[in-house]
């Protein structure tokens, strides 16, 4: 029997301090992301100001539904 493909995306356990938390959703909301998306998109362009982002690092996956056609119908 064949392992599973590894995940696509690594997995982290995160604490925060609930005010932080609460700060970061209600900028993540505004931006229409969730917290998670909002925490990477922080934490990449930290990485890029820094010169330390990898070459090697995908886009950030899309958000929402795919479209269904060349045309978005």
């Amino acid at each position: 029997m064949t392992p599973p493909p590894p995940p696509s995306r690594k997995q982290v356990l995160l604490r925060l301090d609930p005010a932080v938390y609460e700060a970061l959703a209600r900028w993540a909301g505004d931006e229409l992301r969730s917290a998670n998306a909002q925490i990477e998109f922080v934490l990449r362009r930290a990485l890029a100001e820094a010169g330390r982002l990898p070459g090697s690092a995908g886009p950030i996956p899309g958000r929402g539904r795919p479209r269904s056609g060349p045309s978005g119908d």
